[in-house]
């Protein structure tokens, strides 16, 4: 129902504008609207060729961007600069949950949520005309898969662990210490460049660390630390 709708408004509207090409636009927004997840210009691109039209990816882009222009479509970059399409329904406001790992998108709706930000608003003596709520961490397929241990070079930004080993020798562990981080300080991950730099916060302190040294701290999610009796079992083995 609402998808027809959405096909009737768009026929009225770029016909009344003059849209060139406005059949094969008709044909992109066809199946656009048959796709139930966020979608890159790539995987439209294919999408509608797999429909059988042989249209480039620069009519694709084009078309896509009119409808983000007349509201049948939001544009959505989230944390990796990448536009993200989705479909735009009239009185209807999700906000996303983003997998910093398999960058899955969840949408969620939470009327509690957006009531509190009316308020926060309105305390502040503000307005809103629009917002977003992007949430961003590792999904719960990505933790199944996960370590409960891993090295600090893999961590993503924005995680918060504990330091529950140094490894690489005398020399490494001095070095480390000499830094002033210990075993059980809690860090979060400003940047990870890898290949590159990694930036942590520790007792409000920024510290750089290269790739090599991060492999050789040891870290748990600071919800999956474990006891002292579970890294001991961990070294006995």
């Amino acid at each position: 129902m609402i998808h027809r709708q959405e096909k009737e408004q768009f026929i009225k509207l770029f016909e009344k504008d003059r849209i060139d090409r406005f059949e094969d636009r008709v044909s992109i927004l066809e199946v656009f609207l048959r796709v139930e997840h966020h979608v890159t210009l790539p995987e439209l691109s294919e999408l509608v060729r797999q429909s059988g039209h042989s249209f480039s990816e620069e009519f694709v882009r084009e078309t896509i961007e009119l409808m983000c222009r007349y509201g049948f479509a939001r544009a959505n970059h989230f944390d990796n600069g990448q536009a993200w399409y989705e479909h735009r329904h009239l009185g209807q406001h999700h906000d996303h949950l983003i997998c910093t790992k398999c960058q899955k998108i969840v949408e969620f709706e939470n009327q509690t949520l957006e009531q509190l930000q009316v308020q926060i608003a309105a305390a502040y003596g503000f307005h809103i005309l629009q917002h977003k709520m992007e949430l961003y961490g590792i999904c719960r397929d990505c933790l199944k898969q996960r370590e409960l241990i891993l090295t600090l070079d893999t961590a993503r930004q924005g995680e918060r662990l504990k330091i529950v080993d140094f490894t690489g020798g005398a020399h490494s562990r001095l070095r480390l210490l000499t830094m002033g981080l210990r075993v059980g300080d809690e860090v979060e991950i400003i940047t990870n460049i890898h290949r590159g730099q990694l930036v942590l916060a520790v007792d409000f302190k920024r510290l750089v660390l290269g790739q090599g040294m991060a492999r050789k701290i040891r870290v748990a999610p600071i919800a999956a630390s474990p006891s002292p009796n579970e890294k001991k079992r961990r070294h006995e083995k």
